[in-house]
């Protein structure tokens, strides 16, 4: 008659508790620091200056319109694009003044260009 061999169990690992949460934590504090803080940093600089906005800024919309500012309230800019062409946007779809938008858009062009691309 054949019998079956049965193999013992190996012992259980012990101390596995919060050190195996480790690496888990430290990857969500790297991703806190990199990614989600400087995100809520920028989101809290645009909603500043988007408070600060007065009559005459010379603002770009995240359409890519161009113009200066004619009229405010709460939730709609006025702005002029052309001579007596004036537009509503919504203050949340203005993404800065030209000249930033425009030092952005430079500084992002010289970079694809030396990094050797085509």
């Amino acid at each position: 008659m054949t019998g079956i061999a049965y193999a013992a169990n190996g012992a259980a690992p012990g101390g596995g508790g919060i050190v195996s949460f480790i690496p888990l934590i430290l990857i969500f504090v790297i991703f806190y620091f990199l990614l989600i803080r400087p995100q809520q940093k920028k989101a809290k600089e645009h909603q500043a200056y988007l408070a600060n906005l007065k009559k005459g800024d010379s603002v770009v919309t995240s359409g890519g319109l161009h113009g200066q500012i004619t009229g405010l309230t709460d939730t709609v800019v006025t702005l002029e694009i052309a001579d007596n062409i004036r537009v509503k946007v919504s203050r949340q779809h203005i993404l800065g003044s030209k000249a930033a938008v425009t030092a952005d858009n430079e500084s992002a062009a010289t970079g694809k260009a030396g990094k050797g691309g085509t």
